[in-house]
């Protein structure tokens, strides 16, 4: 039989690695929802709907590299443009699967439902254009040639992309034939200028750091850095964002720097050196300490995906990978200065009994509850913003959404990550309950698919973060409804799931203790004082004048 167009698309997608689709049936999406379910390589997800369906395909995405979202067109695509923007953000690879209304409605500008009621039926394209990187409506003529446009856009530039199935058109079989593109290669010689200039900067420096970025792990390429580091001596500090891109249990890591809001010593270290390599990283407001970091670019090297600069010279058509590998056989191994692996660990967890919890004897707690393999996923805000600080075990990854800061994101993005971790990985949530509320529904999926995470919910009574970022932290738009959170999983039918609400370090010990050897998913209320926040949330509240004025 022909293969049709959405099974073309399929086909191609379970090609470069799409196992799973996240989303919400809809009855413009219908041929496209069949061909998934029908598919014998790929699984459909449910979602509690479409936005969350959207974290979870970014989630899954950052775990396995590469991931899928499917929605029906006008309510659903709208609803997922926010996560399909968090993505983006993130340079996540996500197709995003819409199902369109068939070519005659759409010819005779019928007002069909799921419209504006005005006939026009490119808006929706349109606005999803600015967060995707290529997009196409596919057709029997064209899907063979789009679907390796698209493919190839969205690994070049680690972008989500977006492919719309007209009803009547998905199910037509393909006529058409194309290959797959090649990426890009590196200009031989503009990358023998840069390895040139980058090898003549680093011959002049008596000491050198590199700050890695998240693109470096979105690109595949941390293993390729890991040799770059190994090769050279060089040693590691991680910002916000980048947190995880490579193993913090290792000797080359120095910690988290964070401008002059944290860590001294660290800052000093960086911002010292006589050469800064950044790869694959960005200085925006959360990386660089709410502005307040101080690196020279005439003593930067700043790597990308797909270009160097080197003293403010930009040496184009040079790819990342290409780079890497140069430099590891180019540059010698040296004795480079180093600091100690003290500074990157918590202080040690303090209190007992009946104490009550706080963040000086919670966050340290979490990081010791952190095993190797371990997929940790931490919420915008006082969650992320504690445990960037914890000093992760081997081959444990640190996601959260630093850029775009959507709060809701981490419940969901960890059904995705789970559904994507392999037998040997624990997915652990952190989350505050302000943005718990958001999208607490996606905990059923957890029960619904089998899937066995640690879910600790720190309940802090409002929206701390926001608190700390305000003029009137008391204000009623920081509260919260009072919801009994221990009491959600069974509610949501995860009903052998181990719960605990606990208040005191006594019952916090306990509960992880039985967390740490659980054969079932476990969710944990933490309950603090309102104002019980991380250094680094303090740090941000000292510092607004620098965050939002720059």
């Amino acid at each position: 039989m022909s293969t049709t167009v959405i099974q073309h698309v399929l086909n191609r997608l379970r090609d470069i690695g799409v196992r799973h689709v996240f989303g919400i049936p809809g009855d413009y999406a219908f041929p496209v929802d069949d061909a998934v379910v029908e598919h014998p390589d790929i699984e459909w997800v449910g979602s509690c709907n479409e936005l969350n369906a959207a974290y979870a395909a970014d989630g899954y995405a950052r775990v396995h590299g590469i991931g899928a979202v499917c929605t029906t067109y006008g309510v659903g695509e709208l609803s997922a443009v926010n996560g399909i923007a968090g993505a983006y953000t993130d340079h996540l690879p996500v197709f995003h699967l819409v199902g369109m209304p068939k070519m005659p409605v759409q010819a005779h500008h019928s007002i069909v439902h799921h419209t504006l009621g005005n006939g026009e039926f490119d808006l929706f394209q349109k606005l999803s254009g600015a967060v995707v990187c290529a997009s196409a409506i596919m057709t029997p003529q064209n899907v063979a040639a789009e679907t390796e446009r698209l493919i190839a856009a969205a690994l070049y530039h680690r972008r989500p992309v977006y492919m719309a199935f007209p009803a009547d058109l998905a199910n037509m079989p393909v006529v058409g034939e194309a290959q797959p593109i090649p990426q890009p290669r590196s200009d031989p010689e503009q990358v023998k200028a840069a390895v040139q200039a980058i090898t003549g900067m680093l011959d002049g420096a008596r000491t050198a750091c590199i700050l890695p970025g998240v693109l470096t792990a979105r690109s595949g390429l941390a293993p390729d850095l890991q040799k770059f580091i190994d090769a050279t001596g060089l040693s590691f500090a991680t910002m916000m964002a980048d947190k995880g891109v490579l193993d913090e249990d290792q000797p080359a890591f120095v910690g988290m720097y964070d401008g002059k809001l944290m860590n001294e010593e660290v800052r000093r270290f960086v911002e010292d050196s006589d050469v800064v390599v950044l790869v694959g990283a960005l200085m925006h407001d959360f990386n660089s300490g709410a502005f307040t970091a101080n690196i020279d670019p005439t003593r930067t090297i700043d790597i990308r995906h797909h270009h160097v600069s080197v003293d403010g010279m930009t040496y184009q058509s040079v790819e990342m990978r290409d780079l890497l590998e140069a430099l590891a056989r180019k540059l010698p191994h040296k004795d480079w200065p180093t600091l100690s692996s003290q500074v990157t660990r918590m202080a040690p967890a303090t209190g007992n009994g009946s104490d009550s919890i706080t963040a000086e004897n919670l966050y340290p707690r979490w990081e010791g509850f952190l095993k190797p393999n371990d997929i940790l996923v931490a919420e915008t805000g006082t969650a992320s913003l504690g445990m960037a600080f914890a000093k992760l075990p081997h081959g444990a990854a640190f996601h959260n959404q630093t850029l775009w800061g959507s709060i809701g994101w981490a419940t969901p993005a960890a059904v995705g990550a789970a559904h994507a971790a392999k037998d040997d990985q624990r997915v652990v949530l952190l989350t505050g309950e302000g943005s718990h509320q958001l999208t607490a529904q996606e905990i059923s999926q957890f029960g619904r698919y089998g899937l066995r995470p640690v879910v600790f919910v720190l309940n802090n009574h409002g929206y701390l973060i926001e608190r700390l970022l305000c003029k009137h932290p008391d204000s009623e738009y920081n509260d919260l409804a009072n919801w009994n959170y221990a009491e959600l999983p069974k509610a949501l039918g995860c009903n052998d799931w181990y719960t605990a609400r606990v208040t005191t370090l006594a019952e916090l010990d306990r509960a992880m203790e039985a967390a740490s050897n659980a054969k079932t998913g476990c969710y944990i209320e933490v309950m603090t004082d309102t104002y019980t926040a991380p250094p680094l949330a303090n740090q941000l509240h000292d510092n607004l004048e620098t965050l939002y004025s720059t």
